[in-house]
């Protein structure tokens, strides 16, 4: 609730807020602002008050007036970097999308796909945020991981090798465990196929910057990640949206994109699919490769969730053989988030290329992370650790799959994985900018489509959506809204 203080007005803090989450992101570009009777009930301000912060922010060029329909955010505005100083707040403020869709492909549509990150850096309040897309902290505590950076240090070795930069495939013995892990699960990669990265999302960025050039069609699930949506935009890339369903990508949309597209590449999140949490059929995954063979580019398979996730399930790295296909794996939904240490798998004709694209980003890797990792995995701790959070993460499903039902939702999709799919029944646009008044960070559904449209849709994290609190305020903002 806005006080008055010497040094600022009511107005001016109201509009410094909104100012704020315009520029954050938090408030995407065309955006409908609250009506100003609306406004001054969630602040607890006059209209008047209200009236003069939306004249402020129009004054700053930061929203526009439509008459007779309210205040919007605008398409354009001041002072936010190019994409020649940053691709990144580009992609923000556009994205590209091209569908194959009578009348035609969309594009240049509007896309904001960083909010959800900025909430997850910097949390709207100490509570646990339904919207994020990461574990609760005290989930990911595992002691090992100091004892391993301990032993690494401690080694006569490292005092060698600190002093120079690491290999740039990434560290051997976390490759070569690496290489032993994936056997578990049926991709046989030996540790020269394997390379480290910073991250599952630097893997990625590896792999599109070596298959593509600006303006090449890639195909993604829809709904899908929407980061990687405004990756590739970003990129320069023409988004080739995809629809998912619980068996798999449709496969027929992806045979006209052939057709008529020519696409180079497809990624796809076969096993809990964010943020459905579907899992890829044998048949659809068969199928899947028959097309990319047919039609000549490549899958990348994002596994991020792989340790919660069951290892008979359905991978089309394993079907494949690494031959059209690109593993990419991490540790940050699992373990240590910061230590930022990922991997991909590839096939021996494109690894020189891949190895290329990372030394001119990266040069090396950090490699004392990538040590303490191997022997966290080699040492079994770090799939002890893997269990015990499967079992918590059940424990947590349940209880929140039961309090979304009592709090009116529906599941669109089976509740599986770390997310759940819900239907909230109103504009979740909307409901997450008011629940943000209140300290809620949520994810509507609008993020994961390829071009931001209404939605109904919001994606949960069941390990941060057990409180009872959270779910009493999401109820008492849904029936105003209906109201």
């Amino acid at each position: 609730m806005l006080t008055r203080t010497p040094t600022q007005t009511l107005t001016e803090q109201l509009a410094g807020r909104l100012a704020e989450r315009v520029r954050a992101g938090l408030l995407v570009p065309g955006a409908r602002l609250p009506s100003v009777r609306e406004c001054a009930r969630q602040q607890g301000v006059s209209p008047h008050t209200v009236v003069a912060a939306y004249d402020l922010l129009l004054a700053q060029g930061l929203v526009e007036a439509r008459r007779q329909r309210g205040f919007f955010v605008r398409d354009s505005l001041p002072n936010r970097p190019q994409a020649q100083d940053s691709p990144g707040h580009d992609a923000i403020k556009k994205g590209v999308r091209a569908r194959l869709a009578p009348p035609g492909p969309l594009q240049n549509a509007p896309l904001q796909a960083t909010a959800l990150i900025r909430g997850m850096f910097h949390s709207p309040s100490g509570r646990a945020q339904p919207g994020s897309g990461v574990m609760p902290p005290d989930w990911l505590e595992l002691p090992a991981l100091q004892a391993a950076v301990r032993k690494v240090t401690a080694s006569a070795s490292w005092a060698r090798s600190a002093l120079q930069y690491g290999e740039p495939q990434g560290d051997g013995g976390l490759r070569a465990v690496l290489s032993q892990r994936l056997a578990q699960i049926g991709i046989e990669a030996g540790p020269a196929q394997i390379m480290t990265s910073v991250g599952a999302t630097h893997a990625l960025d590896i792999v599109s910057r070596t298959l593509l050039k600006p303006g090449d069609p890639v195909m993604v699930e829809e709904p899908g990640w929407s980061v990687e949506f405004a990756r590739l935009a970003a990129l320069g890339m023409r988004v080739l949206p995809v629809p998912r369903s619980a068996a798999g990508p449709d496969l027929e949309v992806m045979a006209r994109y052939c057709s008529t597209q020519a696409p180079r590449l497809f990624i796809s999140v076969s096993v809990f699919h964010n943020p459905t949490s579907y899992c890829l059929t044998p048949g659809s995954a068969h199928r899947l490769l028959e097309l990319a063979q047919k039609h000549d580019f490549h899958i990348v398979e994002d596994d991020t969730y792989c340790h919660i996730a069951p290892e008979h399930a359905t991978r089309v790295t394993a079907l494949d053989g690494l031959r059209r296909t690109v593993y990419v794996g991490g540790f940050a939904k699992i373990l240590a988030p910061n230590w930022r240490v990922g991997f991909l798998a590839a096939p021996p004709d494109l690894f020189e290329r891949l190895l290329d694209t990372k030394l001119l980003s990266t040069l090396t890797t950090p490699s004392l992370l990538e040590k303490a990792m191997a022997i966290c995995i080699e040492q079994g701790q770090l799939r002890r650790h893997a269990e015990r959070v499967r079992a918590r993460l059940e424990q947590a499903r349940s209880r929140s799959v039961k309090l979304a039902l009592a709090a009116g939702c529906r599941f669109v999709a089976e509740p599986m994985g770390v997310f759940g799919w819900v239907d909230t029944g109103v504009d979740t646009d909307l409901l997450a900018q008011r629940m943000l008044d209140d300290g809620w960070l949520l994810a509507p559904g609008a993020l994961f489509n390829a071009t931001r449209q209404p939605s109904t849709l919001m994606r949960i994290n069941f390990a941060n959506t057990q409180d009872t609190i959270f779910w009493q305020a999401f109820e008492r903002m849904r029936d105003s809204m209906r109201g």
